[in-house]
């Protein structure tokens, strides 16, 4: 790739019409019952692998019509195909893939874990950037991103990374033109991209 490779945030497409809506990740409890018990999402956009040792179960509702990209509170929820697609791209190094149970699909699930996290925000060409500051109350994030608006990011910065978190703005997942290109060309349902 060269300095001149374009970039996208990839998003949950929320107005495809029947979709279904994926909730809240939960663990199985340990006495096993119904109810499950919510787990620390924010571990899924560190960049680093994870060693999940209980199942993962992803409740439907409404239920519609399965996307095989969707997101769970933002943390991507995929189907196989995208696994085999990013294996056949040869991106196992910049993704973890977690199997995961999704309520009434028998097709393996998984959630993607994105493996980096790369300084890579443009300032100045984004939006509005806002910062936290002293009269916030949260000395330790200080001067760090408070919110990014119409996020931008400097391509010379990213070097040879394809699926990424940019730092200081964890929330966005960002895929390469490649990328991009690749699950439009496989028909992958349910991604949206806005170039960043």
């Amino acid at each position: 790739m060269t300095g001149q490779s374009r970039y996208y945030r990839i998003n949950d497409d929320k107005y495809i019409p029947g979709r279904w809506h994926v909730r809240m990740p939960l663990h199985d409890n340990a006495e096993g019952s119904a109810e499950g018990e919510f787990f620390d999402i924010w571990q899924f956009t560190e960049g680093r692998v994870l060693e999940i040792e209980r199942p993962i179960r992803l409740s439907v509702k409404p239920a519609g019509v399965a996307l095989e990209y969707t997101e769970s509170v933002g943390i991507p929820v995929v189907h196989r195909r995208v696994v085999s697609l990013f294996e056949r791209l040869g991106l196992q190094k910049e993704v973890q893939f977690i199997p995961v149970e999704v309520e009434g699909q028998p097709a393996p699930w998984f959630i993607l874990n994105a493996l980096q996290v790369v300084r890579c925000i443009d300032d100045a060409r984004s939006e509005e950037v806002f910062y936290w500051q002293p009269e916030d109350g949260r000395p330790e994030k200080l001067g760090g991103y408070k919110n990014v608006r119409g996020l931008k990011v400097d391509p010379a910065k990213i070097g040879g990374a394809h699926i990424f978190r940019p730092r200081g703005w964890l929330v966005v997942l960002i895929v390469s033109e490649h990328v991009k290109q690749a699950m439009e060309a496989e028909g992958i349902t349910g991604a949206k991209f806005t170039e960043v």
